[in-house]
């Protein structure tokens, strides 16, 4: 690896990659919030059938994510960037597909038209384009900068592109795509749907170009030929042996874990266990400020205690404030909204922070003790595991309802439900972040002198 002499990192640097990920979220986030409500409302296809083709998709994405990883990491270096070229290449396909997904002119064909026609256009987006110009992107930031701080700022930043996105999102789409009836009734609309979907298509070229622009890759990967040579099949066992890449996909399971569990259940506590519904939307906005906060401060905190010890910290107080609540049995939903907001900020909010960051030291620490660079193959590894995470995980609040004896037909709950849903709701994610502190200390072993380390002996190689 060598370092080129380019211009110094910077504000520029930091903006760019912010809008990557405000690029990848206007199709991402958009699906992940609103394809399901498309295919089964406007197309009128059964959901268990779109369940099948998340499970595909899946199954799919375990070889085109890590394919994708080994191919950015076996491309040769250009003046346009080994990484920021796929976000050039990719940016108009990603988008189209995203817009085909969402076609409301289908809604009269038949119904194995629909189907096919939502297969092919969701692989084209998820497995194939969107994999594409995400893996390159997510490897990007190790070669932005070789210094710790520097990637730590990117991450901090990436994460603030992800919850203006996300904000951006809830809060428009639902204006254009639901409209009331006659009676009152939040009906969809699909030719809306289509509209919104080319907008944020438009939109999501327009970061990615903005991205390409704005990022400088730096840290140059020495020719192939230099290089240690290593088959695909030792590289792969290398990645998936590496102890610190293990503990940082096991935390992030954990952790979406946490999270999407906390995101089922959320609206079920302000219902039926404070019965104030209106409370709920302020929780739920507390996200950004929580996101801008540290934004501010993580920074610094990481470059003084750095990114193991602090985060682990942060799982620890989230673990103890929430087995607080617990044990508190809260009435008052004000109360609740601050302390588990608290928490929030000490696990899931900090760790989205620091997260992206420590995937690059885990690409660092394998060339280390490799002599072999693989961003794309460990970026591609960590992705897929996220979305196998995130697909397992997502089920655990309906099973976790069904579990206590959550009743949807009855007017109001029984006391025992209610304090069930009290108990997911607390006491799951107290037991969760004491666990990811736990694998934190035992297992991830990046520590501050483990990564400072890594940084010197790689900039002497260079």
């Amino acid at each position: 690896m060598e370092t080129t002499e380019k211009r110094s990192f910077g504000f520029r640097d930091k903006i760019g990659y912010m809008f990557g990920d405000f690029g990848n979220d206007f199709t991402f986030i958009f699906a992940s919030t609103f394809l399901m409500v498309f295919y089964t409302k406007v197309l009128g296809i059964e959901a268990s059938m779109v369940g099948v083709l998340f499970l595909v998709a899946r199954c799919v994405d375990a070889f085109t994510d890590v394919g994708m990883g080994r191919i950015v990491d076996a491309a040769r270096e250009n003046e346009k960037g080994r990484f920021r070229i796929w976000i050039l290449r990719m940016c108009g396909p990603v988008a189209i597909a995203s817009f085909l997904m969402y076609q409301s002119a289908l809604d009269g064909a038949s119904m194995g038209v629909k189907v096919a026609y939502m297969f092919v256009t969701y692989l084209l987006w998820g497995s194939v384009f969107y994999t594409s110009i995400n893996i390159p992107y997510g490897s990007m930031a190790s070669v932005i900068s070789d210094q710790s701080k520097d990637r730590q700022s990117l991450s901090v930043y990436r994460s603030l592109g992800s919850t203006f996105a996300a904000v951006a999102i809830s809060v428009i789409a639902p204006l254009y795509i639901y409209q009331l009836d006659a009676d009152g009734n939040q009906i969809v609309v699909g030719s809306m749907f289509t509209m919104v979907a080319g907008v944020f298509s438009i939109l999501a070229i327009i970061c990615y170009l903005l991205c390409y622009f704005l990022v400088t890759e730096r840290v140059v990967t020495v020719k192939k030929s230099v290089q240690k040579k290593s088959s695909v099949a030792k590289t792969l066992v290398q990645v998936f042996t590496n102890r610190a890449l293990l503990a940082v996909i096991l935390i992030s399971i954990l952790t979406l874990c946490a999270t999407i569990m906390s995101q089922s259940i959320s609206t079920f506590l302000f219902a039926d266990y404070f019965k104030d519904t209106k409370a709920l939307s302020i929780n739920n906005f507390l996200g950004l400020p929580a996101a801008i906060i540290l934004a501010a401060i993580s920074g610094k905190l990481v470059e003084r205690y750095g990114r193991k010890e602090l985060t682990s910290a942060g799982c620890l107080l989230a673990a103890v404030l929430f087995f607080l609540i617990y044990f508190l049995k809260l009435e008052n939903v004000w109360v609740y909204i601050l302390l588990s907001f608290l928490a929030c900020i000490g696990g899931m909010y900090l760790f989205n922070m620091t997260i992206w960051a420590m995937i690059t030291d885990v690409i660092d620490d394998q060339e280390v003790r490799t002599m072999q660079r693989d961003d794309g193959t460990i970026y591609g590894v960590y992705s897929f595991a996220r979305k196998l995470g995130q697909a397992l995980a997502g089920g655990l609040g309906g099973f976790a309802l069904s579990a206590i004896g959550y009743d949807s037909l009855a007017a109001a709950q029984t006391d025992a439900v209610r304090m069930g849903i009290y108990g997911l709701s607390t006491l799951f994610p107290a037991i969760i972040y004491t666990v990811v502190a736990l694998v934190f200390l035992l297992l991830y072993p990046l520590s501050k002198r483990r990564v400072e380390e890594n940084t010197r002996e790689l900039q002497r190689r260079r």
